[in-house]
C-alpha cells in the first residue's frame, strides 16, 4: 500500500508519533511519503527531551521513506531545502494524494 502523511505542526509529540507510524508502515513493506507544511517544515529543528524526533526522522529516511517540504512554508520561515527535506510544491502534494491509497494528517 502507498501511504501519504501530511504533517502540519511542530508539536514534538505529534511529529514524533507521525514518524513512528511512518517507520512502522515502512517496516511492514508499505511505501510512505511525508509532506511537511505549515509549522511542519520545522521538524529538523525540533529538540525534545521526551520525544526523540531526530532518531525517528533518521530511521524513517534509513528505511527509504520519502519527505517533501512545502517551498512556500520554508521560504516564509527563511529556511531552505535540505537533503532530508527537499523543497516541494502544492503540485507535489497533489501527486502524493493522487498516488496514495491512504492519506493521514497530523497537525
Amino acid at each position: 500500500m502507498k501511504i501519504g502523511i501530511v504533517i502540519s505542526t511542530n508539536e514534538p509529540e505529534v511529529v514524533w508519533n507521525a514518524f513512528r507510524f511512518g517507520v512502522t508502515a515502512l517496516k511492514s513493506s508499505h511505501e510512505v511519503k511525508v509532506f511537511l507544511m505549515n509549522k511542519g517544515v520545522e521538524v529538523e529543528d525540533l529538540n525534545d527531551k521526551k520525544y526523540n524526533i531526530k532518531q525517528q526522522l533518521s530511521q524513517f529516511l534509513e528505511d527509504k521513506g520519502q519527505i517533501l517540504a512545502c517551498g512556500t512554508c520554508l521560504k516564509a520561515r527563511q529556511k531552505g531545502t535540505t537533503n532530508s527535506c527537499p523543497m516541494s510544491t502544492m503540485k507535489d502534494l497533489l501527486e502524493m494524494v493522487e498516488e496514495s491509497d491512504k492519506i493521514l494528517t497530523f497537525g
